[in-house]
């Protein structure tokens, strides 16, 4: 389309319908405010029920940032809602419905072996997806065969392998962040051991005719695990990884984000500080991709369109001599 040629931002698939119906139209735009244009016009909503409210069909959240809609998956679900009307479903989910259902998408791929292929499937619609990837899902994608995977791409097997290598850079990358932090927390807690181990001999120094009373930060006890939105995946990444922020998708650090503090403290029973703080990282790290993913974004519309593969911008002098 034109909105291509001129180095515009690509176009997002969508599937819209009007509230209390169920036929769904699909429409492709590039921001919100062309979407909602274009959601009026197809089906047939005068200018008195306008301005039209977008929300997500699956839980009601509303969409009125550009920078949200753009981090949307393709063929998300809108119901478009005229001047006067609410929400009226009783679904809830904060604003995750289509991540839910993404995950879900993805579950039913890999029950079959075939995961790889909706994650291609995800970077041949947006490059920029790579910054928001698992490290499950880069090594999923790293292990395809490259011919397999230039098949499913549309592209020749240099581009491929070009892009093959791009993930195992993301990969190593992560990886080495990982260990940093781990020397870190290591650092950090053998200090800390340091200073309880003084504080409780002074303690004990000063009150040697009483008991001390001694209070356990790292242990929890027994107590009923209250529900959470969090998948066992999940938990079980929060749990075993030194750095679990960096392990997760972008969809499930939301997820995390979003939690309620006491409902995840007590499924991974961890005191609310720690809590909070690995809350905290999911946080920056989520923010830290969504920030990748838009500086990319803007760097596609520069070069009129052209994909342009994530850190190999340096390589680009070269495809042009070749």
């Amino acid at each position: 389309m034109a909105a291509g040629r001129s180095g515009l931002p690509r176009l997002k698939q969508c599937l819209i319908r009007r509230k209390g119906q169920q036929e769904q139209h699909g429409v492709a735009a590039s921001t919100l405010q062309e979407l909602q244009t274009k959601a009026c016009n197809l089906l047939a909503i005068d200018s008195a029920s306008r301005p039209v409210t977008l929300v997500l069909a699956g839980d009601g959240t509303i969409v009125n940032d550009d920078d949200y809609f753009l981090c949307l998956p393709p063929n998300t679900k809108f119901v478009v809602m005229a001047k006067d009307e609410k929400w009226t479903s009783s679904s809830t989910g904060g604003g995750t419905a289509w991540l839910e259902e993404e995950i879900a998408n993805t579950d039913e791929m890999d029950s079959v072996g075939e995961k790889w292929k909706l994650l291609a499937r995800q970077l041949k619609n947006d490059l920029s997806a790579i910054v928001l990837m698992s490290e499950e899902d880069l090594q999923a994608l790293i292990d395809v065969p490259c011919l397999d995977l230039a098949r499913e791409l549309s592209e020749n097997q240099a581009q491929t392998q070009r892009l093959q290598d791009t993930l195992q850079e993301t990969l190593d990358r992560r990886e080495e962040e990982r260990q940093s932090r781990q020397l870190l927390e290591l650092y950090l807690r053998a200090i800390k051991k340091e200073h309880q181990v003084v504080s409780t001999t002074e303690e004990a120094e000063e009150k040697s005719t009483e008991g001390a009373d001694t209070v356990d930060i790292g242990s929890s006890g027994p107590c009923s695990a209250e529900s959470t939105l969090l998948s066992t995946h999940v938990l079980t990444v929060l749990k075993e990884k030194s750095a679990p922020e960096l392990s997760l998708a972008s969809q499930d650090l939301e997820l995390v984000c979003k939690e309620d503090s006491e409902a995840l403290s007590r499924a991974l029973s961890w005191d609310k500080c720690k809590t909070e703080a690995l809350k905290e990282a999911c946080g920056q790290e989520l923010s830290r991709r969504l920030q990748q993913f838009h500086a990319l974004n803007s760097l596609r519309s520069i070069s009129k369109g052209k994909k342009k593969l994530p850190g190999v911008g340096e390589r680009t002098s070269s495809k042009r001599r070749k």
